[in-house]
């Protein structure tokens, strides 16, 4: 019982205990609360918030600046559908454009194109991106809202490939500006046609087009314009290639039509080439005239030396030969001469003709040895000079001794040889009269062979000259 008693009496003072502990809790935190209330107050005026008659002024807010607004959001690209252009089936839109040329890579002779990369920017304006923003004055975006509104459809006329630069990222770029204007931009590589006209090769100026055209859109859909004129085409300084002198850029505006669906504007971006000429000047055209000049050589080597003359003429028609093949191995297979094509060939002809030459010289050898034998079989022979009281006299004989093997044939050993055969018969006996008729046919007989050397090395020197100036002076 008395366990009981004392019991209960625990049981009230704890309860006492926890109440008074309630209240006095609850007394503190009434006293805390103002503290709290003021420290939230000073809070908001320090971020703008203020109250009447306050003398701080709190900024205007910045949609574009807010994190909690979205890029969709605020351009309501949901509201609208951006599968049509802008003010559909009104007036075309005007779309402006300029190139910023990077580089231009290279330029292909036997595939007749050209590689350029280029900054390619678009310029128009859409009022369904229009936005408010009072300090933000436009807003930027990557690729990834690029698809998702609409954009210019471009395309490159005559191309054969082209590619969107994608590292690090896709390199594009989108610009609205609040009253709806926008600027894409994207950077690309482009391969083109260029149709060459190679009749001056390698004494050439080539001019290369590069062609930008709405893929869908007619002229009643898509206005499409240079933006600046010809200051809309800007070129790097540095800009360099190694077989050509880039002379200028400039650009012009078309229209072209196709049959099935009607007139496009099209914009053109012109750029003129000039190619070096001291490349091919060492690469061919100085070989080629070495082996010409070397095949001269041969007029001053002894017509008997066969095996000297002979393998120098193959070898120089051989090496024009090369010379040709190789620089018509990196060209196209057109249809018309080159200019280079008229100096190897009128070069390989003079090369030939050297070698005619020799043969002519040969041939022309053997054939006056052979009347020489005939002659001298056929007629008898009176050494010195005759009695001048007789009739008829021989002042010059033929020796018995082999022509092939006397070199000099009779003439002094200083080498003053005149291949001059005068043959004056002497016959003092009637009887012998028709002797001498038969042989009148090789009375006076003159074959001077050792002249047309003489001759080629005067002709051939001069003609080749002759070539060249006019050659020169026509291309250059």
């Amino acid at each position: 019982m008395c366990t009981m008693q004392l019991d209960t009496v625990f049981v009230l003072i704890c309860v006492c205990l926890v109440g008074a502990a309630g209240r006095s809790a609850h007394k503190r935190g009434h006293k805390l609360e103002p503290y709290k209330q003021s420290r939230r107050e000073t809070t908001r005026v320090d971020g703008g918030t203020h109250k009447s008659g306050s003398p701080i002024f709190r900024r205007s807010p910045d949609m574009t600046k807010s994190p909690m607004t979205k890029s969709e959001q605020l351009l309501r690209i949901d509201d609208h559908d951006f599968t049509m252009r802008p003010a559909f089936g009104g007036p075309p839109i005007p779309v402006g454009v300029d190139v910023q040329v990077e580089s231009l890579d290279t330029i292909s002779e036997a595939d007749m194109d050209f590689t350029m990369t280029l900054y390619l920017r678009h310029y128009w304006k859409d009022e369904r991106l229009s936005f408010p923003s009072t300090n933000n004055q436009s807003m930027t975006f990557d690729s990834r809202l690029v698809k998702k509104i609409w954009v210019p459809d471009m395309f490159f006329v005559h191309s054969k490939r082209s590619f969107i630069h994608d590292t690090t990222t896709d390199n594009l770029m989108l610009r609205v500006y609040p009253d709806g204007n926008v600027l894409y931009s994207l950077r690309v590589t482009v391969t083109a046609m260029c149709n060459m006209d190679l009749s001056r090769f390698p004494l050439d100026t080539q001019t290369c087009s590069l062609e930008i055209e709405s893929y869908a859109y007619t002229d009643d859909d898509l206005m499409l314009y240079w933006k600046k004129g010809n200051e809309s085409l800007n070129t790097d300084d540095k800009i360099s290639l190694s077989q050509f002198l880039i002379q200028k850029f400039h650009t012009t505006t078309k229209l072209a039509f196709y049959s099935s669906t009607g007139w496009y504007n099209r914009l053109y971006i012109h750029f003129t080439l000039r190619r070096h000429v001291f490349f091919f000047l060492l690469q061919t055209y100085f070989p080629a005239t070495l082996m010409v000049m070397l095949s001269w050589v041969s007029f001053w080597i002894d017509r008997r030396a066969v095996p000297a003359r002979v393998p120098l003429g193959i070898t120089t028609v051989l090496t024009m030969s090369t010379i040709i093949t190789g620089v018509n191995a990196s060209m196209p297979r057109v249809s018309y001469i080159k200019a280079v094509d008229i100096y190897l060939w009128v070069s390989f002809v003079f090369v030939f003709l050297s070698v005619i030459e020799y043969a002519a010289v040969n041939y022309l050898t053997t054939v006056q040895e052979r009347r020489e034998r005939k002659l001298r079989n056929q007629l008898p022979c009176t050494c010195g000079i005759a009695n001048p009281d007789e009739d008829m006299m021989m002042t010059t004989c033929y020796s018995d001794v082999d022509p092939s093997a006397a070199g000099t044939y009779g003439m002094p050993e200083n080498g003053a040889r005149q291949e001059r055969i005068l043959a004056q018969l002497t016959l003092a006996d009637s009887q012998r009269t028709s002797r001498v008729k038969t042989a009148r046919g090789y009375v006076n007989i003159w074959i001077d062979t050792h002249a047309i050397d003489k001759y080629s090395r005067v002709i051939f020197p001069a003609a080749y000259t002759l070539f060249n100036i006019i050659y020169w002076s026509i291309y250059s």
